[in-house]
């Protein structure tokens, strides 16, 4: 009763807020409450809410501290290098603003934390894709699907607790699968070439006025659409490729980037008041230091960007009315995630708490054939997709994997192909209600998660089922 009553929670969740009737943050809290109910717990409901709240706190202090911590880079200019490289490679042809959105993604998630990643990524890409009437949860699904595969880094988390669990070591599951994550990010390089495709006939080509852009870095006017169709000037408005009004079924309706609203989003000004060219050298070196003591873990990640946050705000800015200014101004992203995150806290507490998450991967084992034991690195590749979705990294690789890898053994699946197999669903699972970092990115994006769920899930399966197939053709799983 307790398997069934569990798909069905995360079944009527996800339902709900696909089809925008219950917002995330309400769906996250009344939903399993209810079920809490249905299952007999009502009275330990406080108890379940409290413990999620403790376990997710770390997470939700880490967040609130890394979009301040990232958010006065932003400001200062650290990361306008990279966005005007990017920028540059992109001009206004929608094929590589999707392409470029990819590229960026990917670099970013070098650091393992998908917060930042996409607080990067939205920041650079979003006013493009509000200028130009792009479809935004292409840039939220194609970012997730970058940090997804990107997220398999050792120090990514999936890797570490994979091996954690399996008492191996984190680099024998890793490099060999070197290959096959090359491969799924690939697909993803290959499916933003696609989906920008489309976008570009849906739009029109256009590029941007070489002039401003070399001036300024980046465009701040108004678009400038040059089409080989066209005659006289050429500064005259043309497109060419697209009618420009047509609608593409993945992607929900924009609002036009004429009309003077960018919903508080504006371009990376170089010429901002909050620059700190100056300190360029010290905000960067403060950066790569932060980053390498998460990287060799000398302090918790919230403790550091707590350390990081204060820091950065008091050598940028050292007067406190432009300190409690910048703060002031990431204060909608701070409340918007770490609402998500406490709102998830009743989600998870509720399914760890009733016993929903073990009773459900108890199932998943039990239904697999005994003929598919020789293959259960194969059975868990594929596993790996719902169950990294419908549960946290920690639940499945601390619950459920080492069931199957002990299943496995029996049939002389190694622990190693095991591991390596249950990576293969991270670029769905970046994607989870579950997740917190998907909250800031579908939050500064302004796209609803209904739309992004409903984009990207066929898109990262797809990326999932790459990635295995990948290790299977190569023998890695």
């Amino acid at each position: 009763m307790l398997t069934i009553l569990g798909f069905a929670m995360i079944a009527t969740f996800l339902v709900l807020i696909m089809l925008k009737k219950m917002s995330p943050i309400a769906a996250l809290v009344l939903i399993p409450a209810l079920f809490c109910v249905f299952v007999g717990k009502g009275a330990k409901l406080g108890d379940y809410v409290i413990d999620g709240v403790t376990s997710l706190a770390p997470t939700a202090a880490m967040l609130m501290f890394a979009i301040v911590y990232f958010g006065v880079m932003i400001d200062v200019g650290l990361f306008d290098p990279i966005v005007r490289g990017i920028l540059k490679f992109c001009k206004a042809d929608p094929l590589r603003i999707v392409i470029g959105t990819a590229l960026l993604a990917a670099i970013v998630s070098l650091d393992g934390d998908g917060s930042t990643t996409f607080m990067i990524t939205v920041s650079a890409m979003y006013p493009l894709y509000k200028r130009l009437k792009m479809s935004l949860v292409v840039m939220t699904g194609v970012a997730a699907m970058a940090n997804g595969v990107m997220n398999t880094l050792p120090w990514g988390g999936p890797t570490a607790r994979a091996a954690t669990a399996l008492k191996l070591d984190a680099s024998d599951i890793f490099v060999p699968m070197i290959p096959a994550l090359a491969v799924g990010l690939l697909f993803v390089f290959v499916l933003s070439y696609v989906l920008g495709r489309r976008e570009r006939a849906r739009l029109g080509v256009l590029t941007l006025d070489e002039v401003l852009v070399e001036e300024t870095g980046v465009k701040e006017t108004e678009t400038v659409l040059v089409g080989s169709g066209g005659s006289g000037d050429a500064r005259t408005p043309v497109r060419t490729g697209g009618s420009g009004s047509g609608t593409d079924a993945d992607a929900p309706d924009e609002k036009a980037s004429g009309d003077g609203d960018d919903d508080g989003f504006q371009p990376l000004d170089p010429h901002r008041s909050t620059l700190r060219p100056r300190l360029y050298w010290f905000n960067a070196l403060l950066t790569v230091a932060l980053l390498t003591a998460m990287i060799m873990e000398y302090l918790p990640i919230p403790v550091l960007f707590l350390l990081g946050a204060a820091l950065a705000l008091t050598v940028n800015f050292p007067h406190v009315p432009d300190q409690k200014a910048r703060l002031a101004a990431h204060a909608d992203n701070v409340l918007n995630v770490s609402g998500m995150v406490f709102a998830a806290a009743v989600f998870t507490g509720v399914l760890q708490g009733t016993g929903m998450v073990d009773h459900m991967a108890e199932w998943m084992v039990d239904v697999i054939p005994e003929g598919m034991g020789p293959h259960m690195a194969l059975v868990t590749g594929v596993l790996s997709l719902p169950l990294t979705y419908f549960m946290s990294n920690d639940g499945f690789y601390f619950g459920v994997l080492p069931v199957l890898a002990e299943a496995g053994a029996a049939h002389g699946v190694t622990p190693l192909e095991m591991a390596r197999a249950s990576l293969v669903g991270q670029p769905l699972h970046m994607s989870s209600p579950l997740v917190p970092a998907v909250y800031v990115l579908v939050g500064m994006a302004k796209v609803e998660f209904g739309d992004h769920t409903r984009f990207v899930v066929k898109w990262a399966a797809c990326t999932c089922l790459a990635i295995l197939g990948a290790g299977i053709l190569f023998g890695i799983v």
